[in-house]
């Protein structure tokens, strides 16, 4: 029986990287990507390893550590969206393989293969591996780290200390000094309650931290050229500004309150990531609050641990986020490798009858929910093609007979299930729902109709920052016009912009002289609403774009 669950472990491993994977090459469909994609790609153009632009302008926005990566794959493979995408997959796998080492080391084999199967099926990691931002790249570097610093605590080793120093280094040159907190927080929640505190004194911890400053220089570096050593630039709207302050404070605290240059309309709820991973986490998100309260409860009982690590790691993480009033749905992912480690064990072990029966009921709603959700989405949207989900609806049907028929411990097959509903609803969304949005980007059809031939010598524009798949998929530079000053702009060439809806509205009721050269389709949301799914009523959430000249 111990052989065929791990052929099974390794089956739904297998179906699980195609899973994964099979989003590669899809389009993009939503603005960070491309704007990720654009500027590493204006590092490819300028020949400039530490400075970050978009739309020819000075960017100061996020740490350099992703477009380093991006743009070195862009050199490597050219440029493109699978090439944008591979360096982000490559580190999710490293998250698995960390995942699964840390919990080996405290667990057992079956608690860590489970651990990997949670990371690998959960929705909004299947979603991200397509829409990739810089989450994939964090996952890897906080579960790694915090791997490395768990077996440096146990023995001083050069190695150790080297990974765990590089790993820490490249997590906040992604995503700011931050990221310092989950990782050496799950170190001090360790040593706490081990009572051991004091061994945070020892030696190491010092080189550790010597080290992680170290490797993080080039990013004060790239900081300092770019926006300290010109204080003349305009950023934010205006001058004097420090790339240096900016990294260590702006882009975190600033974020934090949500008061810095960068904040969003609304602020956020203690709540916010409560709810949100309701579906994020799904179809492991109930599971995951039984398993919080059942490790706090052992915590108040005093009951051991086999680490502390994985919990307070992922709660310091979890309660940050949700104390912070800049927040975004994404941002839980890179928790989701310890959040995955909580909860394993509970998929695995004996439970009492309520938490037996629980587990059950919570496994099966989301075997029945997730099929059924798809099915009737497909119903609707009525896609040109139905081969990728007959495809998915054979491999469904196959895997689910093979598991009944196979897996006899009734846990362990509502498990195997449910990551089977989970990977389902996954491989429609990547072969199926994403290609039915992409045709309705009207973003990458103007790029592709102004990187024709005639339109070679045209200099290109665009009217809002918000446009980064059109600069993206555009084989030339775009910049950016102002489009308060559209009528006394002045061009080298003739000129082309890229104007959506809201940017024609403007240049109508301000009497903006302008000739549309071309229109296009165009889908304006990130989200996928009902309007859209329903093929009947799509036209309704449809706008246009416009390329125009003057």
């Amino acid at each position: 029986m111990k052989n065929t669950n791990k052929l099974f472990y390794l089956l739904l491993f297998v179906l699980a990287l195609i899973v994964n994977f099979s989003g590669l090459n899809v389009r993009f469909f939503t603005d960070d990507p491309g704007l990720y994609a654009s500027v590493a790609k204006n590092l490819v153009y300028k020949k400039d390893f530490f400075q970050l632009f978009t739309y020819n302008l000075d960017w100061l926005d996020k740490p350099h550590f992703p477009f380093w990566v991006i743009a070195l794959s862009f050199k490597l493979f050219g440029i493109s969206v699978w090439a944008y995408r591979l360096p982000a997959l490559l580190f999710f796998l490293a998250s698995l393989g960390y995942t699964f080492l840390f919990t080996r080391k405290y667990y057992n084999w079956d608690i860590a293969a489970i651990a990997v199967l949670i990371l690998m099926t959960a929705q909004h990691i299947l979603l991200s591996n397509t829409d990739v931002r810089a989450e994939p790249y964090l996952m890897a570097l906080l579960v790694g780290g915090i791997y490395h610093i768990s077996r440096l605590r146990e023995r001083f080793s050069f190695t150790q200390l080297f990974l765990a120093a590089i790993l820490t280094a490249c997590a906040v040159m992604t995503k700011g000094i931050f990221a310092i907190i989950p990782i050496y927080g799950a170190l001090l929640s360790e040593l706490v309650f081990r009572k051991k505190l004091g061994h945070i004194f020892q030696l190491r911890w010092l080189w550790l931290l010597l080290l992680t400053f170290i490797f993080t220089l080039p990013e004060f570096y790239a900081l300092y050229l770019q926006f300290d050593l010109h204080p003349e630039k305009t950023v934010f709207g205006r001058h004097q500004v420090s790339g240096i302050r900016w990294f260590l404070w702006d882009s975190q605290f600033g974020r934090f309150v949500n008061n810095g240059p960068i904040s969003r309309k609304a602020s956020g709820s203690i709540f916010f990531y409560l709810h949100t991973l309701l579906w994020a986490f799904a179809p492991w998100c109930l599971l995951f609050y039984y398993a919080i309260i059942d490790n706090i409860n052992g915590l108040f009982n005093r009951q051991k641990h086999a680490e502390y690590y994985s919990l307070c790691g992922g709660l310091i993480l979890l309660l940050l986020f949700s104390l912070s009033r800049f927040q975004l749905p994404f941002y839980t992912n890179a928790v989701f490798p310890l959040f995955a480690i909580i909860m394993a064990p509970v998929c695995y072990k004996q439970l009492g009858k309520f938490g037996a029966q629980f587990r059950l009921i919570a496994q099966w709603l989301f075997v029945i929910l997730l099929p059924v959700a798809i099915i009737i989405i497909n119903f609707f949207l009525k896609p040109a093609s139905n081969t990728f989900f007959a495809v998915d609806c054979v491999l469904f049907g196959v895997i689910v007979l093979l598991i009944v028929a196979k897996i006899k411990v009734v846990f362990l097959r509502a498990f195997f299930l449910n990551c089977a509903a989970a990977l389902f609803a996954g491989f429609y969304l990547n072969t199926v729902l994403y290609n039915e949005i992409t045709p309705y980007v009207g973003q990458i059809a103007a790029a592709e109709y102004i990187n024709q031939k005639p339109f070679d010598n045209f200099h290109l524009y665009t009217l809002t920052a918000g446009n980064n798949i059109y600069q993206f998929y555009c084989k030339r530079p775009v910049d950016l016009a102002p489009i308060d000053k559209f009528n006394s702009f002045k061009s080298t060439g003739i000129p082309v912009f890229y104007a959506n809806e809201q940017s024609l509205d403007y240049l109508k009721q301000n009497h903006g002289n302008f000739r549309v050269i071309k229109s296009f389709v165009n889908y304006p949301q990130e989200n996928i609403l009902p309007a859209f799914i329903n093929k009947a009523t799509r036209y309704k959430a449809l706008d246009h774009v416009y390329l125009i000249t003057k």
